[in-house]
């Protein structure tokens, strides 16, 4: 693996932890994630606007 592949690839970790702590962040305060945080994460939006509260 080359520098740029390797860095490349620690920059892909660090946004898609990003992506989930602002997305449970969001949760916990009672909002929406944004749609760019849960495509990151690998949901669609549409998906999680099915998802129901007990």
């Amino acid at each position: 693996m080359n520098n740029r592949g390797f860095f490349s690839a620690i920059g892909g970790v660090f946004s898609v932890f990003g992506s989930a702590v602002a997305a449970s962040r969001a949760v916990e305060n009672g909002r929406k994630p944004r749609a760019h945080d849960l495509r990151n994460l690998g949901m669609e939006p549409a998906a999680f606007d099915k998802i129901r509260r007990f």
